[in-house]
C-alpha cells in the first residue's frame, strides 16, 4: 500500500538534500555543461581549453597555439601566453591554477581586469574538462620556472610542483577523456581542423599548429588578413562579381569587423560571430548588418539613378549571391535562443548598422563599377522574387492531396501528430511500392520521387519553384521555405531520405541534402532530417538470415559463420520485398538512421558550393584529395 502523500511531505527534510562536492555535479550531469556525451561533447572539451588560450590572444599576450592528438588517446593544448597564475589564491588558500581546474565558475573572466573580451562564457571550461577526464596534467611556464600538477576525474593527484626551469611563458594542458562518461573517446581530426581553421580565420595574426600523432596528419593555420581571407575561403568555388569589401572599427567599446563579396550564384551565405563564438541563431549584430546593407544599396541605386524613382529593394534582393562574415567583440555579451547562440544586446544593432552603412557607402562611392554590378544583381533577384512569389502562391493554392498532376504520390500516415509522424523520401516507383506496403501506416508516410530533383545550388528561386519534385516536397512537408521555413509547422518531425546504396542513390541524396540545406535549413538545425541506412548485403547460412550494413561488418560475419554461406548484395531498395524493407530499414526497433547535423556552418557551406556549384576546378581538387576515402564505388 502506498504511503500517505502527507506523510511523505513530513519526511522530506534537510537530510534529503544532497550537496554535491567539488565537481561531482559535472560528472553526474555532464550534458548540462558540454551539450552531450557524444562526439560533439567530446570535441567541446578541446574547444574549452583552446578558448582560454584564444582569450590570452585577444588580450594581446599570445601569438601561437598548438593542439596535438597523442597516440594514447589524450590531447595536448599549448599556448605561449602569460601562463595561468600559480601564486596562492587569497580566498581559497591554494594555488590559483588549482582553483581554475577544480572549482566551477572560477577564472579571469568575471572581473574585466584580466580579459576585456572573452570567448569562454561561463568560466567553467578548465574545471569541467578536468572533471570529465580520466586524467589531466597542467604545466605552467612563468617566472623562469615550469610548474606541474596532475588530476584524475577532477580530484588533485599531486600538489603543484616546480619541475624545471625555462625562459618561455605559457600553459600546456594534456588530458584524456573519461570512457566512463563519453560514448566515443576518439577525437576526429577533421572536425577539429575545421573549427580551428574557423578560429584562425576570425583572429588575424594568431598561428595554430595542429598535429595528429596517430595518423601523421599536420596542419598550420595563420591568416594575417582575418575576415577578408575568411570570405575568400568561403568563395573558393564561387564566381565572384564584386568585392571583397572589408572594414574594421570600434564604436562604444564594441569592435566591429565585416567582410563581404558578391558572386554570380543564388545562395546567401552570412556567418556571424561574437567574441569568436559562432552565433548560429544570429542576433542584434546580424539584424544591424542586414538593415545597413539594404539601406546602403537602396540609397546608392537612387543616387546614381540605377532604379525607378519609387522602387525599393527588399532585403532578400540585396542578399542573393552575398558572402559575408560579421564578427563583433564586446564585453559582457548576452546570449539568447534555443542553443544560447543568439546575441541579445540591443545597443549592438544600431552600432553595427550605422558603422557598416557609413563604410560600405564610402566603398561603393569609391568603386562605382562594383556598386553597379551589386545593384544589377539585386535587380535580377527582385524579378526572380516576384516570379517566385507567384509560384509559391500557386503551390499553396494547389493542395497536394487534390492534385493528380504531381509526379510523386504521397501516401500519408494516419497520425496527425508531427512529433510521431515520419516521412520516407524514396527514389522511383519500385522502391516506393515496397516502402508503401512495408511501412506502418499509422505513423509512416512515403513520398516517391520520379527522377532527380533540381540542383538548387545553380538555380534561381523561381526556377527551383517551377520544378515538380521540389513543389511536391514543399507541399508534403508544409513548413515554408528560406526565411519563412518554420520547423514548428512541419507535418513530420522525421524526414528520412531513403535512397539506393549506389552512385545514383548517393547523387539523389546529395541533391536532396543541398535542397534542405539551402531551402529549409531550420529543419536541418532542428534535427528533423535523417538518412536511412539500408543493408548492403543479405547473408544466409542454412535457414538463418543476417542483414549486413558495411563491408567491415560483412568480413566479421563471414569469419563468424565460416564457409558455405550465400551472399546477396543489394543494389537497390526495390530488390527487397516489403517485409525485408520494413525489417531492415524502416522498423524503429531494428533500423539505423543517421541524423543530419551542421556542426560547422562555414565548412558545410563551402562544401555544398564546391560539390554542387559551377566551378569545376575546386570540385576536381576535392575529389582528388578525398579519392582514398571512397566506398561502394560503382565501376
Amino acid at each position: 500500500m502506498d504511503k500517505d502523500p502527507k506523510e511523505n511531505k513530513k519526511n522530506y527534510t534537510a537530510q534529503d538534500i544532497r550537496v554535491l562536492k567539488g565537481l561531482e555535479g559535472v560528472r553526474m550531469r555532464p550534458a548540462m555543461y558540454i551539450g552531450d556525451v557524444g562526439k560533439r561533447g567530446l570535441h567541446h572539451l578541446i574547444y574549452e581549453i583552446v578558448d582560454n588560450a584564444v582569450d590570452e590572444a585577444l588580450a594581446g599576450y599570445c601569438s601561437e597555439i598548438s593542439i596535438t592528438l597523442n597516440e594514447d588517446g589524450s590531447v595536448t593544448i599549448e599556448d605561449n601566453g602569460r601562463g595561468i597564475p600559480v601564486d596562492i589564491h587569497p580566498e581559497k588558500g591554494i594555488p590559483a591554477v588549482q582553483v581554475v581546474f577544480t572549482i566551477l565558475h572560477a577564472g579571469g573572466k568575471f572581473g574585466s581586469k584580466a580579459y576585456q573580451i572573452s570567448g569562454g562564457l561561463h568560466g567553467v571550461g578548465a574545471s569541467v574538462v578536468n572533471a570529465l577526464s580520466e586524467w589531466l596534467v597542467v604545466e605552467v611556464m612563468r617566472d623562469g620556472k615550469i610548474y606541474r600538477q596532475r588530476y584524475s576525474r577532477g580530484e588533485v593527484v599531486t600538489p603543484l610542483e616546480v619541475v624545471g626551469e625555462t625562459d618561455k611563458t605559457g600553459t600546456r594542458v594534456t588530458f584524456k577523456p573519461d570512457a566512463e562518461i563519453f560514448k566515443v573517446t576518439e577525437f576526429d581530426y577533421e572536425v577539429l581542423r575545421d573549427r580551428i581553421r574557423e578560429i584562425a580565420l576570425l583572429i588575424g595574426g594568431l598561428k595554430f599548429r595542429l598535429e595528429d600523432r596517430r595518423s601523421g596528419l599536420k596542419d598550420e593555420f595563420y591568416y594575417e588578413g582575418g575576415l577578408a581571407e575568411f570570405v575568400d575561403f568561403l568563395d573558393e568555388a564561387k564566381q565572384r562579381i564584386a568585392g571583397p569589401f572589408y572594414m574594421k572599427t570600434k564604436r562604444d567599446n564594441v569592435e566591429i569587423e565585416i567582410s563581404l563579396s558578391y558572386n554570380a550564384g543564388y545562395v546567401e551565405t552570412i556567418l556571424s560571430f561574437v567574441n569568436t563564438i559562432n552565433t548560429h541563431e544570429g542576433g542584434t549584430h546580424l539584424v544591424g548588418f542586414k538593415s545597413g546593407l539594404t539601406r546602403a544599396i537602396n540609397d546608392i541605386a537612387k543616387r546614381y539613378n540605377l532604379v525607378k524613382e519609387n522602387f525599393s529593394f527588399h532585403g532578400d534582393d540585396v542578399r542573393e549571391g552575398l558572402t559575408a562574415v560579421i564578427h563583433v567583440k564586446l564585453p559582457h555579451p548576452q546570449f539568447e535562443g534555443q542553443t544560447k547562440t543568439k546575441l541579445g544586446n540591443g545597443y549592438v544593432k544600431g552600432l553595427v548598422e550605422s558603422a557598416f552603412y557609413e563604410y560600405f557607402m564610402r566603398w561603393m562611392e569609391e568603386n562605382p563599377k562594383e556598386a553597379e554590378k551589386i545593384v544589377e544583381k539585386a535587380k535580377t533577384a527582385a524579378k526572380s522574387r516576384e516570379a517566385a512569389k507567384r509560384a509559391r502562391e500557386l503551390i499553396r493554392r494547389k493542395s497536394f492531396i487534390e492534385s493528380d498532376s504531381l509526379p510523386g504520390k504521397l501516401s500519408d500516415c494516419t497520425s496527425q501528430n508531427p512529433e510521431e509522424a515520419e516521412i520516407f523520401i524514396v527514389e522511383g516507383e519500385s522502391a516506393g511500392g515496397s516502402a508503401k506496403q512495408g511501412r506502418d501506416r499509422y505513423f509512416q508516410a512515403v513520398l516517391p520521387l520520379k527522377g532527380k530533383i533540381l540542383n538548387v545550388e545553380k538555380a534561381a528561386l523561381h526556377k527551383a519553384l517551377a520544378n515538380e519534385e521540389i513543389k511536391v516536397l514543399l507541399s508534403a512537408i508544409d513548413a515554408g521555405l528560406k526565411d519563412e521555413c518554420d520547423p514548428s509547422k512541419a507535418r513530420y518531425h522525421k524526414i528520412i531520405i531513403m535512397t539506393d546504396a549506389d552512385v545514383d542513390g548517393a547523387h539523389i541524396r546529395t541533391l536532396l541534402l543541398t535542397f534542405f540545406y539551402r531551402f529549409m535549413k531550420p529543419l536541418v538545425e532542428a534535427g528533423y532530417i535523417y538518412i536511412a541506412q539500408p543493408p548492403l548485403y543479405r547473408v544466409q547460412k542454412g535457414k538463418k538470415v543476417f542483414y549486413v550494413y558495411s563491408d567491415e561488418e560483412l568480413n566479421e560475419k563471414l569469419k563468424e559463420l565460416g564457409d558455405g554461406v550465400h551472399i546477396q548484395r543489394y543494389k537497390g531498395l526495390g530488390e527487397m520485398n516489403p517485409e525485408q524493407l520494413w525489417e531492415t530499414t524502416m522498423n524503429p526497433e531494428n533500423r539505423v538512421l543517421k541524423r543530419v547535423t551542421v556542426e560547422d556552418a562555414a565548412e558545410a557551406d563551402r562544401l555544398f558550393s564546391i560539390l554542387m556549384g559551377d566551378k569545376v576546378e575546386p570540385r576536381r581538387e576535392f575529389i582528388e584529395r578525398n579519392a582514398k576515402k571512397v566506398q561502394n564505388l560503382d565501376v
